[in-house]
């Protein structure tokens, strides 16, 4: 007997039950949205590595498959709360006002890797922020952060005064108390309109990790690379499941996805999204485009650190009515961080 039980136009999610003499096996596909291209880290390393270990852990009885635009970015979260695929994951900025917590992992000054943030991410998620039911209706399996954020653009930027006035493309969160504080024209959009818009001079500008000058192609539109220590600010992303989905695994399964989730899956998402600002400094090299690398004491980078003063307290006061304490998470946050980071170090 063959039972379908979700059917949907961009896959089929099926239980396979053969009945015979009381024995019964059974295979289920978890489908997975993503609406970036295949060549970025997100499709070419995290999700096929935790298919693997969904697929060890469950004994093959839990299969995941990949769709590719499903919809919009800010989407993701709707999608997968009302089934129509299994499980995604999308960035916090791209839906405004809904998910103000994990925002305390996007404030400037966190100094670390995008392996360390996405693991003191998840960390604080779970002890401070879960009460506070910012994802009902989803699954949280892991979250994590992009390397540090830093300035691309098609003109040159010797000092911040340059920035003001300037079409500065930006994804949402903290990105746009930033582009506020330098006095930019934020303009804003997905990561992935942002080569055409560059190409066709829509905008000046943008604000993402080194990784993206290779994973999206951006060093072939961008002419000016601007880095400071830490970068300017850090995106965050969240990892989820539709629980209805979980709730039908046997329980066994479903113990054992999550046991390749949480932290485990934080650290690999983090891990793989910092080793592409590697990858992404090489090849703006190799394109040509100008890289500026302002040290700590540089007037650039003293000048976005006045500028970026206070926004720590901002990001407490916008969470003062969640009833959590807002400035234990930030402090044990960035001491996670930063231990997880001196520790790899070694």
């Amino acid at each position: 007997m063959l039972k379908t039980i979700k059917k949907y136009g961009m896959g089929l999610s099926l239980i396979v039950g053969l009945g015979c003499s009381g024995v019964v096996s059974a295979e289920t596909t978890m489908v997975v949205g993503t609406w970036l291209p295949p060549t970025s880290v997100q499709n070419s390393v995290v999700w096929p590595t935790w298919a693997k270990w969904v697929e060890e852990a469950t004994e093959g009885r839990v299969k995941v498959k990949v769709e590719y635009d499903v919809g919009h970015p800010k989407s993701y979260f709707q999608l997968v709360e009302d089934g129509v695929i299994d499980a995604g994951f999308s960035y916090h900025g791209y839906v405004p006002g809904r998910f103000r917590l994990p925002m305390v992992a996007e404030q400037p000054g966190m100094g670390v890797g995008a392996e360390a943030a996405s693991v003191a991410l998840w960390r604080v998620q779970q002890k401070y922020f879960q009460s506070a039911d910012e994802f009902s209706g989803l699954e949280v399996v892991g979250m994590f952060t992009h390397g540090p954020g830093q300035l691309m653009t098609t003109i040159p930027i010797e000092r911040i005064d340059d920035i003001k006035g300037k079409k500065i493309r930006i994804g949402g969160g903290v990105q746009a108390d930033i582009a506020e504080r330098l006095q930019a024209a934020p303009v804003s959009a997905p990561a992935t309109k942002l080569y055409e818009m560059m190409q066709q001079g829509v905008v000046d500008g943008t604000l993402l990790p080194v990784g993206q000058q290779k994973a999206q192609r951006l060093a072939e539109v961008t002419k000016y690379l601007t880095t400071i220590p830490g970068g300017m600010y850090m995106g965050t992303f969240s990892i989820f499941i539709n629980p209805d989905f979980l709730a039908d695994l046997d329980p066994k399964d479903r113990e054992a996805i999550m046991s390749v989730s949480g932290e485990k899956l934080s650290a690999l998402a983090g891990k793989a999204w910092e080793e592409t600002d590697y990858e992404g400094l090489e090849f703006a090299r190799e394109q040509g485009v100008t890289i500026v690398e302002h040290d700590q004491n540089a007037p650039f980078t003293q000048d976005f650190l006045k500028l970026s003063e206070g926004m720590d307290q901002a990001w407490i006061d916008s969470v003062a009515d969640l009833d959590i304490n807002a400035a234990a998470a930030l402090a044990e946050l960035r001491k996670i961080a930063r231990e997880y980071q001196a520790q790899k170090q070694q």
